[in-house]
């Protein structure tokens, strides 16, 4: 399937459901094509739509000693390589503003991070590139609060955004999911997407780093497939004992099939039902 096509696919969320999947962070050039391309290869087995994911820079680490990733330009040419080899569209996120434009070249998809929704200049000098945006809805921000972000967006005359929930700051060191947010930013008219791994971080809890538990995962995705949403974006890994970043939140590479039979397969049955409409 071509980019193009891909794009006419999700532009609403009664689309068949697609994943954004990939290792939170480029740890190296080996580790991300390999695992692109299994990635690719199983999209084509399941016949479901992919974007590739992966993080040239983690600027948000809780501590200055945590892994960030290869750096800006190396990170940009493993990218591109994964793009070229595989012929997939590709995801990565951006956390400054003279980023936007670079990235661009490279990418085919700029994702906001949570902690940088409301980041007006971020969003504009996204907005200004033309590409889709997944914007990353704040673990501080009510679900109403998003249609200025996509005001901001809209402001270059781009309309091509995204909406991703990951989870409302509960306390300190954990997070929870109110489904009601789901309905709320489908009535912006985007397409909305769930972040299912980290949704279950437990944020600075593992010594001063993110911790998470991964066996709650299929739970909150099922639960927002319910919901008839275009997406699910979650991090994977090969082994996530060893992984630098998220590895308490990222599936495994081995587990994954399995579950994403289970999840296209409850996509497409919800997809076929209506809700029933309460007064």
């Amino acid at each position: 399937m071509s980019k193009n096509n891909f794009f006419e696919k999700i532009k609403d969320n009664n689309s068949p459901i697609f994943f954004i999947l990939g290792p939170c962070v480029i740890e190296s050039e080996l580790q991300t094509l390999k695992t692109a391309e299994f990635l690719k290869n199983l999209s084509a087995k399941l016949k479901f739509n992919f974007i590739f994911k992966s993080s040239f820079d983690k600027a948000n680490r809780t501590s200055i000693k945590g892994f960030r990733g290869v750096g800006f330009d190396a990170g940009l040419k493993i990218l591109q390589k994964a793009k070229d080899e595989f012929n997939i569209p590709i995801i990565t996120d951006i956390h400054e503003s003279h980023q936007a434009q670079i990235v661009s070249e490279h990418v085919d998809i700029l994702q906001i991070p949570a902690f940088l929704c409301r980041q007006t200049d971020l969003l504009i000098a996204a907005g200004k590139t033309g590409k889709p945006i997944n914007v990353k809805k704040g673990q501080f921000v009510a679900p109403e609060v998003m249609k200025t972000a996509i005001e901001k967006i809209e402001s270059t005359n781009n309309k091509s955004i995204w909406l991703c929930e990951r989870g409302y700051a509960f306390g300190y060191g954990n997070l929870i999911v109110d489904y009601r947010n789901f309905p709320i930013m489908k009535d912006f008219d985007k397409p909305v997407i769930f972040d299912a791994t980290h949704s279950v971080q437990r944020p600075s809890s593992n010594n001063f780093s993110t911790g998470g538990d991964r066996k709650f995962i299929p739970n909150l995705a099922a639960a927002a497939i319910s919901q008839k949403i275009a997406g699910i974006f979650m991090e994977v890994h090969e082994n996530p004992e060893q992984a630098f970043s998220d590895g308490p939140n990222s599936i495994r590479l081995s587990q994954l099939e399995d579950f994403l039979r289970y999840l296209i397969d409850l996509d497409q049955w919800v997809k076929r039902k209506d809700f029933p409409e309460l007064s």
